[in-house]
């Protein structure tokens, strides 16, 4: 089986109201739709979403970069060759979303050429996730209420709350809030894009102390290199590195430099392949992971499910797979479900994606 084309449809979906925290926020799910054809007719599916405030890549150089410098450097590859695929890609510096639809689509078909669900041939633990639901900028009121809303319809009770606002007591005074509306028995984690100093990260995790939060994620910026270090060996809870982490040897450095005690893991940004390798070096490490979500649409989160239900340690905490209910719509030809606040991965082979080509044509950006 050989690759034959590479093919990067842009399309976008609105958001029922605007997804904001401290490096941005978001208007539509302006994402890159990314299938992988082989002259065996079998077609992986994939989805890159952009990030141009954390990643530098936009809808129009993922597409840029997939047709004119990608798609020419694997054609002809056999989609299990993935190191060397890789080894073409990583030419290229940064892409990250790109690469990873890439690595994605490829692991997408070798699941259906063998007749195996990609969880299994990455791991196979288990065939669900629980579920993290994050909850953005927005007075307390309104922040407990989708909380609540959110708790009540679809059983989730573990909260990701966007922090890194200034004053930092205006987060203080949100998670207050949010612990005493939905009581002692949901887990409240929190999440700063870097909005704060090391200071201030500090001052605020005082002020919050008593909230029972469970994990701390780039409050300040990495490259703050002493700050963060100073921070982090304050810290009682587990520091999650992010978007600061983002290949193996940043991870490496960030923990092994004193500038994070955990990991979040996004396959949007290393794929299954790099991600696998994230995995296995925090396993031998020793350190916590959260599968955690890149505002992906239902293909990426049906992505980030995939991976973080094929192992122990990243299914061991909720995955951060609830963002796609704040689309309007989306491309699955059978849209996923939470239930109990639990998603199941499908059990077909592949990534059991079935694109609904009406919704695919309304969405497209390419004419």
């Amino acid at each position: 089986m050989k690759i034959t084309a590479v093919e990067a449809i842009p399309f976008a979906i609105p958001y029922t109201k605007p997804l904001r925290f401290a490096s941005g926020e978001v208007h539509a799910a302006e994402h890159v739709l990314v299938r992988i054809h082989t002259d065996e007719g079998v077609t992986g599916t994939a989805e890159a979403p952009p990030r141009p405030f954390t990643y530098g890549e936009t809808q129009e150089s993922i597409v840029a970069v997939l047709e004119k410098v990608f798609a020419p450097q694997i054609l002809g590859l056999a989609p299990t060759a993935r190191e060397a695929v890789h080894a073409r890609l990583n030419r290229t510096v940064g892409n990250p979303a790109a690469k990873s639809a890439v690595d994605m689509a490829l692991w997408d078909i070798i699941g259906q050429s063998v007749g195996l669900p990609v969880t299994e041939l990455l791991g196979g633990c288990t065939d669900r996730m629980r579920v993290s639901h994050m909850v953005g900028f927005a007075p307390p009121e309104q922040m407990v209420a989708e909380a609540q809303r959110i708790r009540d319809t679809y059983g989730i009770t573990t909260f990701k709350v966007k922090v890194g606002r200034r004053p930092f007591m205006l987060d203080v005074e949100a998670c207050r809030a949010l612990r005493e509306g939905l009581g002692d028995e949901v887990e409240l984690y929190i999440d700063g894009n870097r909005g704060w100093t090391a200071s201030e990260s500090a001052r605020a995790l005082r002020a919050m102390d008593g909230l029972d939060l469970t994990l701390a994620e780039e409050l300040c910026p990495a490259d703050d290199v002493m700050g963060r270090r100073w921070l982090v060996s304050h810290t009682d809870i587990p520091f999650v590195a992010d978007e600061s982490a983002t290949r193996p040897g940043e991870v490496t450095r960030e923990l092994l430099g004193g500038s994070a005690t955990a990991i979040s893991i996004k396959t949007a940004r290393t794929g299954f392949t790099y991600s696998q390798r994230v995995h296995h070096l925090c396993e031998g490490l020793g350190v916590e992971v959260v599968m955690g979500n890149q505002i992906d649409g239902q293909i990426g989160t049906l992505c980030t499910a995939v991976f973080g239900s094929a192992y122990e340690l990243t299914s061991r905490r909720a995955g951060e797979l609830s963002n796609f209910l704040d689309m309007s719509d989306d491309l699955l030809a059978e849209p996923l479900r939470i239930e109990d606040g639990t998603l199941r991965v499908r059990e077909s082979a592949g990534l059991g994606i079935e694109l609904d080509p009406e919704k695919l044509a309304r969405y497209r950006q390419d004419g």
